[in-house]
């Protein structure tokens, strides 16, 4: 698995985006969050991927000023009332993790968190033990997340040890009660 093929699970995560629509109110441009309706300045995305919903498509580029979306070569201006959606980020210490582990790990543990109706997107907690590691020759520890879809709670242990052989196991339990438990050994 190459980096564009972990881009892709990424890109089709679910609440990957906050999306919404714009206004120009007093020459400055708003944007209002459909889900929970709070009221943002456009210019604090400045430099971050949007998409706008244009001609019923998505089309993806870089917000390069309050009212300006650069897609390519090509400037596009907002409208009033344009749909667009803004690239969430990922918990810092997450993205550490997703970066530090093989790829096999990688998919593993996203599809499974996906089949569970949780996205990467949903992470509201991670303490990641092996980025304080990095300087060691054997690694092994335990790593920590929570997700929260706004239905259910998932907490993951992510046990790893990285010796002479790669093993991760993460240990998925939802406040149902719904556990699961899957293990990548490499040898």
């Amino acid at each position: 698995m190459n980096r564009q093929q972990r881009m892709h699970l990424y890109d089709i995560q679910n609440r990957a985006y906050t999306e919404g629509t714009v206004e120009q109110i007093n020459d400055q441009w708003i944007f209002f969050d459909e889900e929970t309706e709070e009221a943002a300045m456009l210019e604090d995305f400045v430099q971050q991927e949007i998409e706008i919903f244009r001609m019923n498509r998505w089309k993806k580029g870089i917000l390069n000023e309050a009212g300006k979306i650069r897609i390519g070569n090509e400037l596009i201006m907002l409208r009033d009332n344009d749909l667009v959606r803004i690239r969430k980020h990922l918990i810092y210490s997450l993205e550490r993790l997703l970066d530090g582990i093989n790829d096999d790990a990688f998919f593993q543990f996203v599809t499974t968190l996906n089949s569970l109706n949780f996205s990467i997107f949903d992470c509201i907690y991670c303490y990641n033990h092996l980025s304080f590691l990095s300087d060691e020759h054997r690694k092994d520890g335990v790593n920590f997340m929570v997700f929260d879809n706004q239905d259910e709670i998932c907490n993951v242990q992510h046990h790893f040890c990285y010796y002479e052989k790669i093993n991760d196991r993460f240990e998925f339990t939802i406040n149902t009660g719904k556990r699961l438990i899957i293990e990548k050994l490499i040898s």
